[in-house]
């Protein structure tokens, strides 16, 4: 399953990415084991931002991207889109212990062109 944003991140700027986890009961989680990955559609990492650890997650965390995590690949297209990978593992008092999670969340980088 994928997430999409409405609001696209500028090319360069800041961005921030807020996920928030619930378990099956749709209570709010905070995960064992939090960890995330920007990509490319084609799985090519950017800025190497892989598997990057948040060492204690709570049930809502933001994710910052800023400066060359948000550069564009090809400076001839006007937007790119872009895969934030987070994957965790959580307690659910219906599922179990050590649930997996993997959810892809995409977002659109624009280029916006300074005036010539």
């Amino acid at each position: 399953m994928s997430i999409n944003l409405t609001t696209h991140a500028v090319e360069k700027s800041v961005y921030g990415i807020t996920v928030s986890f619930f378990d099956s009961a749709g209570a709010s989680v905070a995960p064992k084991t939090l960890t995330w990955s920007l990509t490319d559609t084609e799985g090519a990492v950017i800025n190497s931002l892989k598997d990057v650890v948040i060492s204690t997650p709570a049930s809502t965390e933001t994710i910052v991207l800023k400066g060359d995590d948000l550069q564009m690949i090809d400076q001839a297209k006007g937007k790119e889109a872009r895969l934030l990978i987070i994957s965790a593992t959580y307690d659910d008092a219906v599922l179990g212990n050590d649930c997996p999670l993997r959810e892809e969340i995409c977002f659109v980088v624009e280029n916006r062109r300074e005036a010539v």
